[in-house]
């Protein structure tokens, strides 16, 4: 399997697996304790550095259903204000954005990776990241973040995606099953479809990211609101690494790091 390198850190590859800590500067979160305000966000990254994060994704914009949206002026002054707090810190960034304007600006400050929803199929921005030269965690999408209903459309999504990285010149990426409800089409017993079947993703031979954590489809099966969906969290995030998942993006780092050791522990035993 290839491997995707972020400031440094492999990924995938025989790699261990790694971890992305979720830190939201949008207030709109579907999940209140991932919201940090600007001036804490530093402090925020360090304690989940300290517990196990390998690396810190910073998202502006809350992209879960029925949340109102900003304008994009918004969303670049948010995260200008948020990735101030790292520069020269050495802390490993990824930024979760959609919009050529927003990574202009994230640009200005030591970012190293870029998280895109879309999948690279903005032909605009899929440009501004190839130009970047950073490594892409790009998702499953046809036109829209998530638009592929069930386990072959996803697959086909992901093959369309890998066509874009080659089309682009990119060739550091890893790829996302895009788990949750990010369409009204889609539904819970689609996510829990690719989750049993999340093996079929190392077909490609690239990383595969992990990023379920306190999803809807979780709190339906448990009837749990996001506060509650820790345990189905981790119990699920066990299945995927099992499943070759090379990183896992979480929300809540300590807990999810006693996971990976537990599960690193059980493998090379």
């Amino acid at each position: 399997m290839r491997h995707c390198t972020v400031n440094r850190l492999r990924i995938g590859g025989g790699a261990p697996v790694r971890l992305m800590g979720v830190i939201n500067c949008s207030p709109e979160s579907f999940y209140r304790g991932s919201y940090t305000p600007t001036g804490r966000l530093y402090d925020r990254a360090l304690a989940m550095r300290k517990a196990g994060a390998d690396m810190i994704d910073i998202g502006a914009r809350s992209t879960a259903p029925g949340t109102l949206p900003i304008t994009v002026a918004e969303e670049a002054e948010r995260v200008d204000a948020a990735l101030a707090e790292f520069d020269g810190t050495g802390i490993t960034l990824s930024v979760d954005t959609r919009h050529p304007e927003v990574l202009d600006v994230c640009l200005r400050h030591d970012i190293h990776a870029v998280n895109d929803i879309s999948g690279l199929a903005d032909e605009r921005y899929a440009r501004a990241i190839a130009d970047s030269g950073l490594p892409v965690f790009a998702m499953a999408s046809f036109k829209e973040p998530g638009d592929a209903v069930g386990l072959a459309a996803t697959l086909s999504a992901l093959e369309a995606v890998i066509a874009r990285c080659a089309r682009y010149g990119i060739d550091e990426y890893v790829l996302d099953p895009a788990v949750g409800r990010w369409v009204p089409e889609r539904t819970s017993e689609d996510d829990w479809e690719l989750c049993r079947n999340f093996g079929a993703f190392s077909a490609f031979e690239r990383p595969v990211l992990a990023a379920i954590s306190r999803k809807t489809f979780i709190g339906d099966l448990l009837e749990r609101e996001p506060e509650g969906r820790l345990a189905g969290t981790l119990a699920l995030t066990m299945a995927l690494v099992r499943e070759g998942a090379a990183v896992v993006r979480s929300h809540d780092v300590r807990e999810t790091a006693d996971l990976l050791r537990v599960y690193e522990k059980i493998r090379i035993a």
